[in-house]
């Protein structure tokens, strides 16, 4: 079920990008357009499901809120969260399934995907790959120009693989 939504009209001329932080309780989307070298605020959204509910329906779930999520915002590209490393085999088997339904929807649209991993998060937005999750949101915030840090912590992560990609996207730019 959605917690929390936004959106604004940034116009289709734009590179955008579906930042995900994958999770099977908690999932965490951002959309976010590049538009004139400045990163807007397309959407952004909490998915919850419930413990109580068996795993193919939680993921069933999942497969329909990105899909729903994805369908509207357009990406060209998605950025999601890489690396698991879960202290609990059961936790980052539950985040692999997620992942994997990402994946899925991302191929029945064809968007290209993009991993990052949380340094790689924390030294393009911070500047340093040990900064905490309160600098990152906090860097979230600012490059977006949000009146309010936003206020899940899965959300600022989708958020800031989103704004990753686009650096690293201009930086291969530069590179050419």
């Amino acid at each position: 079920m959605p917690v929390a939504s936004s959106s604004t009209g940034i116009g289709p001329n734009g590179y955008r990008v579906v930042g995900i932080d994958p999770g099977l309780a908690n999932l965490g989307l951002g959309a976010v357009e590049e538009a004139r070298n400045e990163p807007h605020l397309l959407g952004s959204l909490l998915l919850k499901t419930a413990s109580r509910d068996d795993s193919s329906a939680r993921l069933r779930t999942i497969r329909d809120k990105v899909d729903g999520f994805m369908r509207l915002h357009r990406p060209d590209a998605l950025a999601i969260e890489g690396q698991f490393f879960h202290h609990q085999r059961s936790s980052a088997f539950k985040v692999g399934q997620a992942f994997g339904v990402v994946l899925l929807c991302a191929a029945d649209l064809d968007v290209p995907v993009f991993e990052y991993g949380p340094l790689q998060v924390k030294q393009a937005l911070v500047g340093n790959g040990r900064a905490d999750k309160a600098q990152v949101a906090y860097m979230v915030r600012a490059l977006l120009k949000l009146s309010a840090t936003p206020s899940a912590d899965h959300v600022s992560d989708a958020l800031g693989l989103a704004l990753t990609h686009l650096q690293s996207r201009r930086i291969a730019a530069l590179q050419r």
